[in-house]
This record gives C-alpha cells, structure tokens and sequence, in this order.
C-alpha cells in the first residue's frame, strides 16, 4: 500500500512539473505581426547577477504568442533562467499554421513535427518565426510573473540577449538570429520588462 501511494505522488509530481497543460485554441489569423527587435550594445555591458556575470549583447524586445512553457528548478543554469518559452510571432502566432504541427519539449529546446504529414509552411518560416528561449528574470518578482505564464498568452518581453558566465565556469550564450538551429539556436534573454498583450 505504501508503495502505490509512493507510486502515485511520484506521478503526480510528474505530471505537476512536466505537463504544459491542454493545448489552446485561440482565433484563427496571424496573433502577433511583429518580428522581435535587436540593436548590438556596443560596448557589452557586464554585472554580476547571483553567482554569475552577465554581458549584455543586444537590447531585445519580442512581443509573442507562448507556444511552449518549462520550468527549471535544479542546478547551475536554473539558478540564473528557472523558465523556458518557446515563442512564436507572425505566422507561427496563427492558429490555423500551428493546427499542422505537433510542438514537443526537449532538454531546453523544442521541436516540431507535421501533423498529418504534411507542414503547413516552409521550414525557414517556421524556424524564422519561433524559437525556443532562456528567461532570465532580473528580480525574483519577475520570476514569479514569468512562472505565471502559460501557452496560449500574448507576452511582450523587453530587456537584453545576454552572455552569462556561471558559477561553476561554464559560459552560456544567447544566439543572436533567429534562424539559426541546433545546439547554441535558443535565445538567452535578461528579462527587465514582461506585459501581456
């Protein structure tokens, strides 16, 4: 008996810690017609944050709808970014593009795949148009709004694309195109500004 109820909680925390929640329907057209923006900061800023030191590379604003949430709470890197959002604008905002593909999580990253067989748009646009990426919130209140956030959301997210050294010597940076994929592709983003559009 002991054991099921082990058995049961372990599913249940699972499920609380894995699972994005029911897929969203929101109206059909494109949501969000805005490309997000960058400018190189030029020198790079540095500051320490926690244990780290970060870099400022550009300053960035991306207004998206959330295709994809994660949350991170164990080791060096979720001690700087606690939360992933997969984002999409344009045509990957439109419910009738993201109705032919099938989203999917990895380690810190998203993938896709066609839902019948067939992808509703080219591979550029819809790598040109989404990416998976690296929440940094700047205080803890918003790391509180940014677990908040859920698919489906509207966001508008404003602060800087940032190089972070961590605590344990590893460095992470954020890709600086949108159209890159792989290993290095994810945006690592310092968070000053998150609104709901």
């Amino acid at each position: 008996m002991r054991t099921a109820i082990l058995i049961a909680f372990a599913a249940i925390l699972l499920v609380a810690v894995f699972w994005d929640g029911p897929e969203p329907r929101l109206p059909p057209g494109v949501l969000v017609p805005y490309e997000p923006e960058q400018d190189p900061v030029e020198p790079p800023r540095q500051w320490q944050f926690k244990d780290s030191q970060v870099t400022a590379l550009a300053t960035f604003r991306v207004r998206a709808r959330v295709l994809l949430t994660a949350h991170y709470w164990w080791g060096d890197a979720a001690a700087v970014s606690p939360v992933d959002l997969t984002l999409g604008w344009r045509l990957m905002s439109n419910q009738e593009i993201l109705d032919g593909l099938h989203l999917y999580r990895l380690r810190r990253a998203y993938a896709w795949a066609p839902r019948n067989g067939r992808l509703p748009a080219s591979e550029q646009d819809i790598t040109a148009h989404s990416a998976n990426m690296h929440m940094v919130p700047s205080t803890g209140e918003l790391a509180e709004r940014l677990r908040a956030i859920a698919r489906g959301d509207l966001v508008d997210i404003r602060g800087y694309l940032v190089e972070i050294r961590l605590s344990n010597g590893g460095i992470w940076r954020s890709s600086l195109t949108r159209t890159d994929t792989g290993d290095g592709a994810c945006e690592l983003v310092w968070v000053d500004e998150l609104n709901k559009l």
